[in-house]
Order: structure tokens, then sequence, then C-alpha cells
């Protein structure tokens, strides 16, 4: 009993000089970030970044129906060659390659 409550002193002790030393050091991190974050280079990168997405947001829904309804074709395919007409596998482990 007598270790737990040293334990927890100790831990107390460590937790309060911690936060002190480490939200100045937060800050610091904080203040560097903010000033490579706002520098030209990075804020050109993010103007660049958001000109893609704009452009290609719109395409986002057709991709993922496209390539799940090819997924779901090759499970099919898979199951059917194991002769079980379902959609699990040979015992292979593995799919046959993409198209």
């Amino acid at each position: 009993m007598k270790g737990k409550l040293v334990f927890l002193a100790g831990a107390a002790t460590g937790y309060v000089l911690g936060t002190r030393a480490g939200r100045k050091r937060y800050e610091q991190i904080k203040a560097s970030a903010e000033r490579f974050w706002n520098t030209p280079a990075v804020q050109r990168g993010v103007g660049q970044v958001q000109g893609f997405v704009d452009d290609h947001a719109s395409d986002v829904p057709a991709v993922v129906s496209n390539t799940a309804k090819k997924v779901v074709n090759q499970v099919s395919q898979v199951g059917k060659r194991s002769g079980k007409g379902s959609s699990s596998t040979s015992g292979t482990g593995t799919l046959p390659p993409a198209e």
C-alpha cells in the first residue's frame, strides 16, 4: 500500500512539473507551426491542393461506385469458379488479378 501511495505522489508531482514545462514548449511548437503554415510557399501549396480538390470532388462518387462494382464482380467470379455459387473463395485466399 505504501508503494502505491509513493507512486501516486510521484506521478502527481511529475504531472504538475511536466505540465508547467510542457505548456511552455507546447506554445513554442504552436508558434513555430503557425509561422511555417503562413509562409508563402506553404500557402501556394495549400491553394494548389484546394484547386485540385475543387476540380475533382465531383468525380469521387463515380470512382467509388465503379471500384465497388469491380470488387463485387471479382468476388462473385471467385464464388462461381469454386462451384459453390456464393461469394466464398475457393480456399486459396486470393482474388483474380484486377482488370
